[in-house]
């Protein structure tokens, strides 16, 4: 699978977590329209690692993430499930 097709299925699993919105995003990261994004990437940097999410300074409620390899995406995904949920 190439970056770009991981990119994409990683794009429409996030879609499907309910409050977790990708945005149009460029290269090797993905914007999330998300509420309270400072607390969602302090918790979210917790439980897997310092820098996994970050919050964009010229945004609002957003949080951007690096597309990883398909195991450390969907350990983000499990990540997002249980803490937005």
């Amino acid at each position: 699978m190439t970056s770009g097709e991981e990119k994409e299925r990683f794009c429409s699993r996030l879609a499907s977590i309910p409050g977790i919105h990708p945005m149009p995003s460029i290269g090797d990261w993905i914007l999330l329209e998300v509420q309270a994004p400072s607390d969602l990437a302090r918790k979210v940097n917790r439980r897997m690692s310092a820098g996994v999410m970050s919050v964009p300074r010229h945004l609002d409620n957003a949080v951007r993430i690096h597309v990883s390899d398909p195991k450390t995406n969907e350990q983000l995904l499990r990540a997002l499930r249980d803490l937005v949920a």
